[in-house]
């Protein structure tokens, strides 16, 4: 069994999403009744997207490491955790023994609530399968023993899914995404705190009223407001930051144009792939309708997918650019703070791309709660660097050089691994079965009432 589930995993690992998904959307298709050839267009044209969007954020991530990279050092910030990047915590998650079980557990998980109704999402996003890894990994190095790392996994798994369910009308509707959900959780954690703050807002005279979504931007600014042209001026005033030393006038001025063209670039490039995304995507999700329709009773599914697909619109592209700088003056400023960022700084996109639903795209809002969510955040991460590394370390993952306690943003910064990892140091098996008990709870009233949880995720009051 060991020896086909490591199979298993290195053909998916080294197949990757733009070689296996295309695979899994066709087989998935056709199950559904759909016609053979409209299904291997589907899954060829969702292949080409997500190279596309790959592309695209892997331009994005090279910008924005090297003017983090460039800001931080002109700040002269020196800390003893260094952000390496979510491959760091990928490594920790697909190291151990969790790793090597958590597609299976996962699916298992999956179909179970499906079949129990207990959720309308399939997760096919495998290759983020690693972030319920990650805890259960978490766990097994603080702890040393596996089937609690499993069990674990096992509740991440089912949270993913709460929450794709729970925001899924959101997402469906703020980013024009028919039957799609998003079990991801490096960008799901952050919508109860996102839900607060924007509450907190709307109770606080003079902060309520800043309309700062991208259509009230263009009304205010013409030109200046189109995504292009904003994405131009973040990547200048970011480009500035981090570059205004960098050698003589010549060197300065191309590398501020190179950072404001590549992620003005972005700005356009990102809405564009989700565009073919979505072509690929149609035929599939009326394969499934249809198929619900006939065989149970007009059920809804939805396909759970990555977090990448939110992260190019504008709201919040935006709101993650100007948190680039944000989030280095927080390592700067927090008391007690040991983290410094570098690598993760792309991750920001991910973080906050669900708030933009609740908060209808207002990037003044985000920025807020983006904020809050980094800066606790950043106690999350001191507070389990040790953790971290040593799992880290035990997974064969390669320490940079001088590097002593590591971190990332996904998922080192964010609360489930935390609490997870927290319940089972407090009480073993007993702080497992409480959190599944309140994950139970909360599964329960979302399905008494799963309008108002809805709503207050950000979805539309009217239909």
């Amino acid at each position: 069994m060991e020896v086909f589930l490591s199979t298993l995993r290195a053909i998916i690992d080294n197949l990757g999403a733009t070689v296996a998904l295309p695979i899994i959307i066709f087989l998935f298709a056709v199950a559904l009744g759909a016609q053979p050839g409209r299904a291997f267009r589907a899954g060829v044209t969702i292949g080409i997207a997500f190279i596309g969007i790959n592309l695209v954020i892997g331009l994005m991530w090279t910008n924005l490491s090297e003017v983090a990279q460039a800001i931080v050092k002109n700040t002269g910030i020196q800390r003893d955790v260094v952000d390496v990047g979510w491959p760091s915590a990928a490594a920790i998650a697909f190291g151990s023994a969790v790793g090597l079980w958590v597609i299976p557990l996962t699916l298992v998980i999956n179909i179970l609530m499906l079949a129990a109704r207990l959720t309308k999402t399939l997760n096919i996003d495998i290759w983020n399968y690693w972030h319920f890894a990650f805890i259960g990994s978490l766990i097994v190095a603080a702890t040393g023993n596996l089937l609690l790392g499993l069990g674990g996994a096992a509740i991440a798994a089912a949270l993913a899914l709460f929450f794709a369910d729970w925001t899924s009308p959101a997402v469906q509707r703020f980013y024009g995404l028919p039957g799609i959900s998003i079990p991801h959780l490096t960008t799901a954690p952050g919508v109860p705190i996102a839900i607060i703050v924007n509450r907190i807002i709307d109770r606080i005279p003079g902060l309520r009223e800043v309309q700062a979504d991208p259509d009230a931007i263009r009304r205010r600014l013409g030109v200046a407001g189109e995504p292009v042209i904003l994405g131009l001026l973040i990547g200048l005033v970011l480009g500035i930051l981090g570059f205004y030393n960098a050698g003589d006038v010549q060197t300065v001025v191309v590398k501020v144009l190179r950072t404001a063209m590549n992620l003005a670039a972005v700005m356009l490039l990102l809405p564009r792939m989700v565009q073919i995304l979505m072509e690929g995507l149609i035929p599939v999700s009326e394969a499934a309708r249809e198929f619900m329709r006939r065989r149970a009773g007009g059920r809804e599914i939805y396909i759970g997918l990555d977090s990448a697909i939110l992260i190019g619109h504008p709201a919040a592209i935006s709101s993650a650019l100007v948190l680039v700088p944000v989030a280095i003056l927080l390592s700067t400023i927090l008391p007690g703070n040991r983290v410094i960022l570098f690598a993760d700084l792309a991750v920001i996109p991910f973080v906050v791309a669900m708030f933009a639903p609740l908060m209808r795209g207002n990037i003044f809002r985000m920025i807020i709660a983006g904020t809050i969510t980094l800066a606790v955040g950043f106690y999350i991460a001191t507070a389990m660097a040790d953790l971290f590394t040593s799992a880290a370390v035990a997974s064969g993952f390669a320490m940079p050089e001088g590097a002593v306690r590591i971190t990332s943003i996904a998922d080192g910064f964010l609360w489930p691994p935390f609490v997870f990892v927290s319940a089972v140091q407090l009480a073993g098996a007993i702080g497992l079965l409480v959190l599944l008990a309140l994950l139970a709870v909360a599964l329960f009233l979302y399905q008494r009432n799963s309008k108002a949880w809805e709503i207050a995720a950000g979805a539309p009051a009217e239909g």
